[in-house]
């Protein structure tokens, strides 16, 4: 499972993290110089692919299915083309193509979310990953009730130096380019594109490139729903990549 932008190893939902581990192994990591790991965090997506693979390969792992987040689904994106041997299966959530539509940069609206002030500062999350609306502000509450329940041995917070680092690698990423979302193609895994109804952190309308340009690619979008969708939906969320993850291929496909 590889992290959104600024995030550690607590950063993940427990509902999901948890849901996972039901009935499979589960793998949450830092990647280099993030929090508690050791290390400069890489301002590129192709290094941060470096480090999950060198990861991978510390642990023994020969198979993964592989889920990003956000950030972390970009680098998904460059492990599965990279290593193709290695990932059988992809789930992209919150995330877009190289040189998506509005990824050059942080959308006007992710650049508000980040750039207030809150008096209570795990109080952004509402924001980033829930829309504006009663319901799903009331499920991001509930969110946040998970994110706090776990008081000892906590993750440490990352280090100044990480959004920076971060940020270069996101506009690196974002750029528009002339060969638009060919290398796409070339990830024949099957893969799982999720994504909120509105996601305004990576425009929606960035899962439906990820979905038309992936050679076996299925798309869900869950209602009412911002950055975080499978926060709000958790159960569902993991119910439907359980059933994605035992599908046959041609069910994947």
């Amino acid at each position: 499972m590889c992290q959104h932008y600024t995030g550690n190893l607590d950063n993940w939902d427990p509902a999901v993290t948890d849901g996972f581990a039901r009935d499979r192994e589960v793998v949450i990591f830092n990647n280099a110089g993030i929090a508690s790991s050791g290390g400069e965090t890489p301002a590129t997506v192709t290094g941060m692919a470096m480090h999950a693979a060198a990861f991978v390969g510390a642990l023994g792992l020969d198979t993964i299915d592989l889920l990003g987040f956000s950030l972390g689904g970009c680098v998904a994106q460059e492990l599965a083309l990279a290593r193709p041997e290695l990932v059988r299966r992809v789930v992209l959530v919150g995330t877009g193509p190289r040189g998506g539509e509005g990824m050059e940069s942080f959308t006007p609206e992710a650049t508000r979310i980040f750039g207030a002030t809150y008096a209570v500062p795990e109080e952004l999350w509402l924001h980033v990953f829930f829309t504006e609306s009663e319901r799903s502000q009331t499920a991001g509450r509930l969110f946040l009730e998970r994110f706090r329940a776990r008081k000892r041995s906590r993750d440490i917070p990352v280090s100044e130096k990480v959004a920076p680092a971060q940020e270069a690698a996101l506009a690196a990423w974002g750029a528009p380019r002339s060969d638009g979302y060919a290398y796409l193609k070339a990830i024949k895994q099957p893969t799982l594109v999720v994504n909120g109804s509105n996601d305004v952190i990576v425009y929606t309308r960035n899962s439906y490139i990820l979905q038309q340009s992936l050679p076996h690619a299925q798309l869900i979008l869950y209602p009412d729903s911002n950055h975080g969708s499978q926060y709000q939906y958790p159960d569902l969320f993991v119910d439907h990549v359980a059933r994605f993850l035992r599908s046959s291929p041609a069910e994947a496909a």
